[in-house]
């Protein structure tokens, strides 16, 4: 699948815009803030560089999106399109630099958080992984102590399966990994009655 194919999503309240090299310059003094990246992936550096959202999206995100291994979209408030609160992404289990078969990431601007927003951007990719792309399992690594975000992997209907040790920028966590089937989500949808539901 081709970068140019990624659809655009929206919810209630966001649209989900397919990620772009120009939506770097905005993204960078988001992203670059202890409380959002704490517990993400090992990888990303800390300090984080201060062209560090423009070298992973030029060099990582968009051949990625490419090469069809990753689909990533920036969240934007439809009251307000222009200006980026979050990101949310999905990858294949076999792609390059993807051990953990790590299926979806995301990441909110802190002072958008605790306000639903990322459960409705988490229904939309779901619904795009199972439902566009055809895949039939989701996995969600996450660390333990990040609550709020296995709260949300709880109420969109996925599964703890697994726990284990990762590391984490902030350091080597115990993490939960959540999953969730096509089938699954098919059930989960009906039963919630999501908006996406058909």
């Amino acid at each position: 699948m081709k970068r140019e194919w990624i659809a655009e999503l929206s919810t209630s309240r966001m649209v989900l815009r397919p990620l772009e090299l120009g939506d770097a310059a905005q993204v960078q003094p988001l992203f670059a803030q202890w409380d959002v990246v704490k517990y993400l992936n090992g990888k990303v550096p800390w300090p984080f560089p201060e062209d560090g959202v423009l070298q992973y999206y030029r060099d990582v995100a968009l051949p990625a999106m490419e090469r069809g291994e990753e689909w990533h979209w920036t969240l934007r408030l439809k009251t307000a399109p222009e200006v980026v609160i979050g990101a949310i992404g999905l990858m294949r289990s076999d792609a390059v630099g993807n051990p953990e078969q790590n299926n979806r990431g995301f990441w909110l601007d802190p002072k958008w958080q605790g306000q639903g927003l990322m459960t409705e951007a988490v229904l939309a990719v779901n619904d795009y992984w199972f439902e566009v792309l055809g895949f039939e399992k989701l996995r969600a690594p996450k660390a333990v102590v990040n609550v709020a975000s296995s709260a949300i992997s709880r109420k969109t209907g996925m599964r703890l399966v697994e726990v284990k040790m990762s590391e984490y920028v902030s350091g080597r966590l115990e993490t939960e990994v959540w999953e969730m089937t096509r089938e699954e989500w098919k059930s989960s949808k009906l039963a919630k009655g999501s908006e996406l539901a058909s």
